[in-house]
């Protein structure tokens, strides 16, 4: 796919010029009017802009910085080509953000040299911003399952709790486990283990929003944050999960389906007793082993600080 340039002169002769020379190699889209230039910059997201500064409008300077300054537009390099060579101009236009500078007359193979310098430039950019996000998203994310793991989950979490107390806000969090899980690992081995855990997660997902943050605690636990929700709604949502991991059918081979279940730990925050979100988890990891006591496959809430569990029964 060929890489778009957008050309900004106001001499129709240059602009004739421009074209005919980039079009051999890249999608070349033109314009007189400076006003133009940025309109189209929006619209058809050029991979470089030749701007000359000499502008009746706006002058290329004012058309960069305006460029520039937009979230949108801000990455995508600009080289200007003009017939100012004072250092001056120079400058100006390097202040203004641009990428390179050309001067007129100019050498059609330097130019050509100068732009596939840039796009080449840009595409590295690209490229290690690319491999930023991977890694950002590899360094909070775990591994098998795709959820968030426990690093992202405190950080995120003491946010969420900072931002609810401050907007008296409700918050909610389970904590989940997988019943019998090495009982699961010890009959069918730990490929279909972790068939199990993939599976709680996808339908964790499912279930809940994506304003939900969705953990993988450690080996079978699991943790998930509810923003803006009452422990009514969470006990709502932690219900329907367990009913839907209940009723999942995993196949293991050609002849066995197999069936699971989870015992869940609910906990709403109490702004008045809980001083940060780790003595939340510690009330919803008790609730959990109350569900755990009372038979597993069951949901239990934690009221208040003192550990008031109610069971919701199944």
């Amino acid at each position: 796919m060929k890489k778009k340039i957008l050309v900004v002169d106001d001499t129709a002769e240059n602009v004739d010029i421009l074209v005919e020379l980039l079009s051999k190699k890249y999608d070349v889209m033109a314009t007189l009017e400076s006003t133009m230039a940025i309109e189209m910059v929006k619209e058809n997201k050029p991979d470089l802009i030749l701007l000359d500064i000499m502008m009746p409008e706006i002058d290329g300077y004012e058309v960069c910085r305006r460029l520039k300054l937009d979230k949108k537009t801000k990455k995508i390099p600009i080289i200007f080509i003009t017939a100012k060579a004072d250092e001056e101009s120079i400058e100006k236009a390097f202040d203004a953000g641009g990428s390179d500078y050309v001067t007129k007359p100019f050498k059609p193979k330097e130019l050509l040299a100068r732009v596939s310098k840039e796009l080449k430039a840009q595409k590295l950019i690209n490229q290690l911003e690319a491999s930023k996000k991977e890694l950002e998203l590899l360094s909070s994310t775990d591994y098998m399952t795709k959820l968030y793991n426990r690093r992202y989950f405190i950080e995120t979490a003491n946010s969420c709790f900072d931002l609810a107390k401050r907007n008296s806000t409700p918050l909610s969090l389970v904590m989940l486990d997988i019943d019998n899980f090495k009982q699961i690992n010890d009959t069918y081995g730990h490929k279909v283990g972790d068939d199990v855990i993939i599976t709680l997660a996808s339908i964790m997902i499912d279930v809940t929003r994506k304003s939900d943050i969705v953990c993988r605690w450690g080996g079978e636990e699991f943790l998930i944050l509810f923003p803006q929700t009452s422990i009514e709604g969470t006990l709502e949502i932690s219900n329907k999960i367990r009913q839907s991991v209940e009723a999942f059918a995993l196949r293991v081979s050609k002849r066995k389906k197999i069936y699971f279940t989870i015992s869940l730990g609910v906990c709403g925050v109490d702004f008045n007793w809980d001083r940060d979100i780790e003595s939340c988890i510690s009330k919803a990891d008790d609730a959990l082993y109350a569900a755990k006591r009372n038979g597993k496959n069951c949901v239990i809430s934690c009221k208040d600080s003192n550990l008031t569990c109610q069971l919701d029964n199944h």
